[in-house]
This record gives structure tokens, sequence and C-alpha cells, in this order.
């Protein structure tokens, strides 16, 4: 049967996380790509780290420490104005392309973002995007991040139904909520292989506007 609601990740797959890159550029010229390259990457393995060893603390300072261990790896001066600056950055993060023309197509159905960033972060951002969900749920609220299970759970509890077709452009989690029990949405827009995690997803995307 048909999904009675979309759950949309937001980082990666609503928002370019890389459309931090310009500011990027203006405070540490030719250093921009590089950065927020390992800054993405120290930001995604932090949460994983903090949810195994217990130690949740919201997306915000995860993304402020894997921040200061970038610019540290890449030996680029970082004093509070330049974290605050970027910090900022991510409130206003562009969405993608394919956003506009897929809110068109599913709307009136239910639909809502599901994501590891704190309120703090995500509503700021949401709201300043324009973008309009009958619900933005954060991991804050069970102090744990994707993929683990009780995230997606938040899902179904919140929207009051467990037919949830679940879209993500990160594979591990696409996965993560697959392994849950969702319809599953991959949004590979970079053409890169499954994640061997023992699961697959219900249909891979080259964009959000394939959305069945």
């Amino acid at each position: 049967m048909p999904p009675e609601a979309l759950v949309f990740d937001a980082y990666g797959t609503l928002y370019d996380v890389h459309a931090v890159i310009a500011r990027c550029e203006t405070l540490w010229p030719g250093k921009g790509a590089a950065l927020s390259q390992l800054w993405r990457a120290r930001q995604l393995e932090y949460t994983w780290l903090r949810s195994l060893m217990r130690r949740y603390v919201p997306f915000s300072q995860v993304t402020r420490d894997a921040l200061a261990y970038a610019c540290g790896a890449l030996e680029l001066p970082l004093d509070k104005s330049r974290a605050d600056a970027l910090m900022q950055a991510y409130l206003n993060l562009a969405a993608f392309p394919d956003v506009a023309g897929m809110m068109r197509k599913i709307r009136g159905r239910k639909a809502a973002i599901l994501s590891n960033g704190s309120p703090d972060m995500l509503d700021p951002l949401v709201q300043n995007s324009g973008l309009a969900f009958d619900a933005v749920l954060s991991v804050d609220a069970v102090k744990i991040f994707k993929p683990a299970p009780e995230v997606y759970a938040l899902a179904e509890k919140q929207l009051g139904t467990k037919r949830i077709g679940f879209v993500s452009s990160n594979c591990w989690d696409a996965l993560g909520a697959k392994s849950y029990g969702y319809t599953v949405y991959w949004v590979n827009r970079g053409g890169t292989p499954v994640d061997r995690l023992g699961f697959q997803p219900d249909q891979v995307l080259g964009s959000l506007e394939e959305l069945p």
C-alpha cells in the first residue's frame, strides 16, 4: 500500500550542507571546499561516536566541535567571530534545486522532516527557507542520533501512522529507516553504490523530483 506520509531528511537531502563553501572561502581563500568536506565528515562521525558512547549533545555543539577539528586539521585559524559566522551560515543553507518541484508535487500530502539537527539549528533553517511541513522532528527528543531505531520511531508517533515513506540522500540514513521498517526512497544524486549494510532501498531516485 502507498505511504500515508512522507518523511524527509534535512541536511544533504533538502538542504545543501556545502552551501557554506562560499562563506568558508571568504574567511580562508582557497580552502573553502576542503574545509566544508572535512567539517561535514567529522560532523557525521561525531554523531555516530556519541551515539555509541551514549554521550549525546545537541547537533549545534557537534557541528561546532567538528568545525574546530576541521580547522585544526587544516591549520586554519579559528576564533569565535569566524565560528559564529559559519554557524550562522548553517541557519541559511540553500535548498537543492530539485526541492521546489518536489514540494509542488507532494502538495496536499502529509509531510515531515526528521533530522539530526537540534531545534536551535533546524527550526530557523526551515523557517528561513520558506518550506512548509506538517512536522519538523529532531533527534533531540530522544537524545540519540540517526541511524538509531529510536529516531525513526519518532515519525510514526508524531504522524500517527506506520505507513511512512522515508526520503534521504544519505544512504546510511535511508538504510537505517529501511531497517526500522519504512518504505525508503534513496535520492542518489551522485550515482554512488549502495552501502553494504544488509538492506536495500525500495527505490533509488536520481533527484527528489522523481519521487513517486
